[in-house]
């Protein structure tokens, strides 16, 4: 799966004042990003505000980050849920061919069991016409899938390629990469450890400030993943201050003020979420002003 090493991005669903889907600046983000040189694509996923999209915008957004993309990149497209028999019905009646995989997150608020985790998982890669890419993100889910519960799914179910890791401990990364099968992908979901992710055997990431700084970030995985320690550090070091900002009031509020400030879209986000503070947004271009020294 070489198709997924490296950077792929978590696009946003940009919005105009009255927030509804801006399809035009959608289109130029994803020219931005390939532009830039992300790896690949991952449409839909929490940064995308997918749990505000009606299913007439999720596939509006769909058509028009394909239609955008023009086969150029791999794509990734999130179906996920806390229902799993809902998650089965949308794999099996959705049109699906534009994709190269799903990511698929952890069941939400429920709170399952490692089994029922598995379980759920289970009936997902039974129902899914395409590879599978787990979405482990405790600080939202509200459950953290361990890394015998991730590395059973993915001795059992070969068509579950990956997991995007994104509970900000790198022990329990490492302890995925250690027991995970040859080919299997532990994919970094948190933009901060990125690093030391790819450097104990990460594949790369599935990043939000990759997207606003593609070149830049994607730049940082490659050397990561050629061992080309001195340079890849450089550029970490430099990126660390925004990738505190981007976070510091939610995402995707902090990605669309950095976005706001490069002119490619603007900062609107839905309720129950609100865009960045006029504060952050200072920092923000404060640091658009003093572009760090990248190599």
């Amino acid at each position: 799966m070489s198709k997924f090493l490296g950077t792929g991005v978590a696009l946003v669903t940009p919005f105009k004042e009255d927030l509804s889907v801006d399809v035009d600046a959608l289109k130029n983000i994803v020219n931005h990003v390939i532009d830039g040189g992300v790896e690949y694509l991952v449409v839909l996923g929490t940064t995308a505000e997918s749990a505000t999209l009606s299913k007439e915008e999720k596939e509006l957004v769909k058509q028009t980050v394909a239609t955008a993309n023009n086969g150029r990149l791999p794509m990734v497209v999130g179906v996920g849920g806390n229902n799993t028999q809902q998650v089965v019905n949308e794999l099996k009646t959705s049109d699906l061919s534009a994709f190269d995989a799903i990511l698929s997150v952890s069941p939400y608020y429920n709170k399952p069991t490692q089994e029922g985790i598995y379980q759920h998982f289970k009936a997902i890669a039974e129902a899914s016409p395409l590879p599978i890419i787990l979405y482990n993100v405790p600080g939202r889910t509200g459950s953290n899938v361990l890394p015998q519960t991730v590395i059973r799914l993915a001795n059992d179910y070969k068509n579950i390629i990956g997991v995007k890791e994104a509970a900000g401990d790198i022990v329990q990364a490492m302890k995925l990469i250690k027991g995970k099968p040859k080919d299997f992908l532990v994919i970094s979901g948190d933009d901060m450890v990125t690093l030391p992710m790819v450097l104990v055997g990460g594949a790369g990431v599935i990043s939000v400030i990759g997207q606003g700084f593609p070149k830049e970030f994607s730049q940082m995985v490659r050397h990561a993943l050629r061992g080309n320690l001195d340079d890849a550090n450089h550029i970490h070091f430099q990126m660390m201050d925004i990738i505190e900002y981007i976070f510091e009031e939610g995402n995707p509020a902090g990605i669309k003020a950095v976005f706001e400030n490069k002119g490619l879209c603007s900062p609107y986000v839905r309720l129950p979420l609100v865009p960045a503070s006029n504060a952050l947004k200072e920092k923000i271009s404060n640091y658009g002003l003093k572009v760090p020294n990248f190599r």
